[in-house]
């Protein structure tokens, strides 16, 4: 049953609530009233039988010559009669005064009269009659007088108060279906015209957004956050495609060069030598074409990557030395010079936590992109320790890049218009820039045409 209440739709829910709020206050107001009226027609009762029961007293003891009948006579036509009333008034030595109780029904216990007598007055029920006892003073003695009589008319007031507040509170409760059913409905308009309009956005349609209302309430505030949302998918979407329509081109060029020059080696006998030049070629557009795949399942990599499986200690030094011997191996014209900060004094300073050959990859690139695009083939690579933060820099003098192009670089596949003379494929920023997000890192660039580039890399230490 919980089950199926959870599956109720919000609308519903909220009704079934907002009845079940409304209809506690009002069995709690109803039960309130009932007890409070009780009570009242109680204490009203009690005070009318100690009225009796004085009255009563005062006209045989403070009165000469009168009889107990003719008392009796007289309290029946009493303003202050009550239905069936019994008065009962004995002595010290419990012998009856008075007795209205003509057929003993009320029954006295020792009890009652010693408490009676101890100056408390006492009230009880005996079925159907209520009983009051009290003490009465006369300046020769003491007496306990019994009053007892039927609250038929407070019992029936009472009844029909009860039926009174259950009508009440039956048409109360429809009353709050009613409301809440509404209240509900309009509570939640702004989310079904969500629902309605996010129903009609698909993939070819991210660019339509929901109503955010006034903004500021708590559905506005979703509305705002969704239209976020559908901001951020738009945009990778469009990356995605803009990177799947530049992949198939950067992949294409290569599988055409070597479909050309096989088509062509194969139209007639060649000699070894024109079969090695070709192979060569073919060999080299290869080579492009595994590098090109290379960095592309690297992109893939790293934007998978999730920073919290990294646990492993590097020292940043370490990398950039090692970069350093495996790109002058294979470089004999680059020239890398490095340099460290006098503020690192400890070893630990230069400790970041992260995956050694992704950031290897990480400097790697900067150091050949800064050395393939300046005239001299020169880096100057600096580093430092900034409060919890190492710092290292590249700085080159070669062909720089333009203020337009420093917002798209860092997006696959996008290269500058002056760089169309070199060899690339658009990759290697944007794969640092995602491998040092991934090491909870940033990268800032700062560049102008014809002066070089300076990057700038800081990575939290341990």
């Amino acid at each position: 049953m919980f089950l199926e209440i959870f599956r109720m739709q919000i609308r519903t829910r909220l009704t079934l609530q907002f009845l079940l709020l409304g209809g506690v206050i009002m069995i709690i107001a109803s039960i309130a009233i009932f007890l409070s009226s009780a009570n009242f027609r109680s204490e009203d009762f009690y005070n009318r039988l100690m009225d009796k029961a004085r009255s009563t007293a005062n006209l045989l003891f403070n009165t000469d010559g009168v009889d107990a009948n003719r008392i009796l006579r007289i309290e029946n036509n009493s303003p202050v009669f009550v239905q069936n009333e019994k008065i009962i008034i004995l002595n010290f030595k419990n012998d009856t005064v008075y007795n209205s109780d003509e057929n003993s029904d009320i029954v006295i216990k020792n009890n009652y009269l010693d408490r009676v007598r101890m100056g408390y007055n006492i009230g009880y029920k005996q079925d159907p009659y209520t009983v009051l006892g009290t003490l009465y003073y006369t300046k020769y003695d003491r007496f306990v007088i019994i009053a007892a009589a039927i609250d038929a008319e407070g019992s029936a007031h009472l009844e029909k108060l009860k039926i009174i507040l259950i009508i009440v509170c039956l048409i109360s409760l429809l009353l709050f279906f009613i409301a809440g059913w509404f209240y509900s409905g309009r509570a939640l308009k702004p989310i079904s015209d969500v629902v309605k309009k996010v129903e009609d956005i698909s993939i070819t349609s991210l660019n339509l957004r929901v109503l955010e209302g006034n903004g500021t309430d708590e559905i506005g505030r979703l509305a705002k956050t969704f239209n976020k949302m559908l901001e951020r998918l738009e945009t990778s979407f469009g990356m995605q495609k803009n990177f799947i329509a530049n992949a198939s081109h950067e992949l294409r060029t290569p599988l055409t060069s070597i479909n050309g020059q096989l088509e062509v080696l194969m139209m007639k006998d060649r000699s070894t030598a024109e079969y090695k030049s070709a192979l060569g070629s073919v060999l080299d557009d290869i080579k492009s074409l595994i590098d090109l795949s290379n960095r592309l399942l690297m992109i893939a990599r790293t934007s998978a990557e999730d920073p919290v499986h990294f646990n492993k200690k590097i020292r940043i030094d370490e990398i950039l030395w090692q970069v350093q011997e495996e790109i002058t191996r294979f470089n004999k014209g680059y020239r890398i010079n490095i340099s460290m900060d006098d503020s690192l004094t400890d070893s630990d300073q230069m400790i970041v936590v992260g995956d050694d050959s992704l950031l290897k990859i990480a400097v790697s690139n900067l150091i050949d992109n800064a050395c393939k695009y300046s005239s001299d083939h020169t880096v100057d690579i600096r580093f430092r320790h900034i409060e919890k933060f190492i710092e290292v820099v590249f700085e080159d003098r070669g062909i720089g890049i333009s203020e337009g192009d420093h917002q798209k670089i860092f997006e696959p596949f996008y290269r500058g218009a002056n760089t169309i003379s070199f060899s690339g494929t658009g990759i290697g920023l944007p794969l640092v820039d995602q491998i040092i997000k991934n090491h909870n890192g940033t990268v800032k660039l700062v560049s102008q045409i014809g002066k070089g580039t300076v990057v700038t890399v800081l990575l939290p230490t341990v």
